[in-house]
């Protein structure tokens, strides 16, 4: 069995969004081809779902600005525009994703005190998602992964799969993401190949 997983497709990481990631929106047809291939059994998203006073939030922190780095509860924590706030436009996963089509919506970062990057567990990984389960539950044995941001969220949901679903075989696809800078992508892409991470693109995934 073979599950898609596509990471923080929203509103909020695309152009015109409060944390915008280059290029974002060019993510979502490339997406939808993945979807509409009919190579997958499930479809999975997750969505970042903060509260408005969330602690990786710049504006929770008086000293300090977005995109500095500081610190919540004792960790070194990258200090966020606000953004993906429960209930908003910025939250939604964006409109011309073919959202019908999805099985499972799993909402991640909702505890103030925690990030949570993957869409596996929180930073601290400690507060599970219950997407593990949900997928083991499906007997999925292939999983390929994609969406936003490749240094960031879609990097550690990769590593997370791998380390969580022992004997899974994971796949990112990397023209159906895209990352915050170009040097935090290229080290996320090679981290994610030196831990067994195959990187192909949307062709490959649909042909293979």
């Amino acid at each position: 069995m073979k599950a898609l997983l596509l990471v923080d497709i929203q509103n909020g990481f695309c152009p015109g969004g409060n944390l915008p990631v280059l290029e974002g929106h060019e993510v979502v047809p490339v997406a939808n081809r993945l979807i509409e291939s009919g190579k997958y059994d499930f479809i999975v998203a997750s969505q970042d779902w903060h509260p408005e006073d969330h602690g990786s939030f710049a504006s929770s922190h008086p000293d300090k600005e977005p995109f500095e780095l500081g610190t919540l509860s004792g960790k070194p924590q990258m200090m966020w525009p606000d953004h993906c706030v429960q209930g908003t436009e910025d939250a939604e996963l964006h409109p011309h994703l073919n959202i019908d089509a999805i099985d499972l919506i799993i909402q991640k970062g909702l505890n103030r005190s925690v990030d949570s990057y993957s869409a596996f567990r929180d930073n601290d990984r400690d507060a599970h998602t219950g997407l593990a389960a949900y997928l083991k539950d499906q007997g999925i044995a292939d999983l390929d992964v994609c969406g936003l941001a490749t240094d960031y969220c879609v990097k550690f949901s990769a590593l997370d799969a791998l380390e969580m679903m022992p004997g899974i075989k994971v796949r990112f696809i990397e023209d159906a993401s895209r990352g915050i800078t170009p040097d935090g992508v290229a080290a996320a892409i090679e981290e994610m190949r030196q831990k067994g991470i195959a990187i192909i693109t949307s062709e490959q995934a649909i042909s293979g």
